[in-house]
């Protein structure tokens, strides 16, 4: 038996939420922009890769997110007692990597999702999301939810408080007439490496100012207010020490505004951009607003209209 199993592309921090906050995105076109990972029982352990992006990853094996992931899973079966089997993996790897896009949570989910699938869910939401953290800190240096959740789960998600060792998070709700607009530039930035530009501690008043924006932003989509919204959509944390580190960023978020985006910010770490617009027409003058800005400094783009992807981590066969 085998199964395969897809999960989405991610925005992390989804501006106003860095660390907390993530979104699922589904193409308006139908296609399915994740990757896709197949679990099959087997003798001994193993993985093959396939996909637009299989150059990009190294070549041994176990360097890889799946297999680093499957080890992770096995060891929260066995701290349940329930001895997990070897199982053979293919990968086909259609997310690029370092691009802000959730490239590896996108693999870690499919790869939970699958063994999930084929083992019977033996662990839990909170179990699953557990690994999962651990599985990110391997890329990125440290455990953040806010891509595998909702690669997991679907949907925008908010981290919420729980007790220790265990994750939990809350489905917000988000308007269905709004447009992502999500812009991918030539470029790779590592997590790691932007995260290693954020101080260790904020001041006082951003911290303030992170709280009374993210309070805002959900009190705005639980309420409808859409003025309140275009004026918390927005990155008072991380944004302003990122921001240098992707050319054109600043014009390209002022022609996004320009063309009547709600908000524009990096997506997750970046380089990717993403802004909100409130129809397709829109959507479609904002992306050229935000593809334009960034040619001006030499990089080309590819831009992509979603919606949210309700679902999440599937299985397709």
């Amino acid at each position: 038996m085998e199964i395969r199993a897809y999960a989405p592309a991610s925005i992390g921090n989804f501006a106003a939420g860095f660390d907390l906050m993530g979104a699922a995105l589904a193409p308006l076109d139908g296609t399915l922009w994740g990757d896709v990972v197949t679990a099959a029982s087997a003798a001994t352990v193993g993985l093959t890769i396939s996909g637009p992006h299989a150059a990009d990853l190294p070549a041994d094996p176990w360097q890889n997110l799946v297999l680093r992931t499957y080890a992770l899973y096995r060891e929260a079966l066995r701290v349940k007692g329930i001895e997990c089997p070897a199982l053979a993996f293919h990968l086909e790897k259609r997310l690029p990597r370092c691009s802000g896009l959730g490239s590896s949570a996108s693999s870690v989910a499919a790869t939970l999702a699958s063994c999930q699938a084929l083992l019977g869910e033996p662990l839990s939401t909170s179990e699953v999301f557990a690994v999962a953290g651990r599985a990110e800190a391997l890329v990125s240096g440290s455990v953040h939810l806010d891509n595998v959740v909702p690669s997991l789960a679907g949907g925008l998600q908010l981290m919420v408080p729980a007790p220790p060792g265990v994750f939990e998070a809350r489905a917000l709700p988000w308007p269905d007439d709004l447009v992502l607009v999500v812009v991918s530039p030539a470029l790779e930035l590592a997590t790691e490496r932007m995260r290693r530009v954020l101080p260790k501690v904020f001041p006082l008043k951003d911290t303030l100012a992170f709280a009374q924006n993210l309070a805002g932003f959900v009190h705005a989509l639980e309420t409808g207010d859409r003025g309140l919204l275009r004026r918390c959509l927005r990155d008072v944390l991380a944004e302003p020490y990122r921001a240098a580190l992707v050319p054109g960023f600043l014009a390209a978020q002022a022609g996004a505004v320009e063309a009547g985006a709600l908000g524009c910010s990096l997506s997750g770490a970046g380089p990717a951009l993403f802004a909100v617009a409130e129809s397709r027409s829109q959507a479609e003058a904002v992306a050229l607003a935000i593809q334009s800005a960034l040619q001006e400094t030499g990089l080309t783009s590819t831009a992509r209209l979603c919606r949210l992807d309700s679902v999440g981590a599937r299985v397709l066969s």
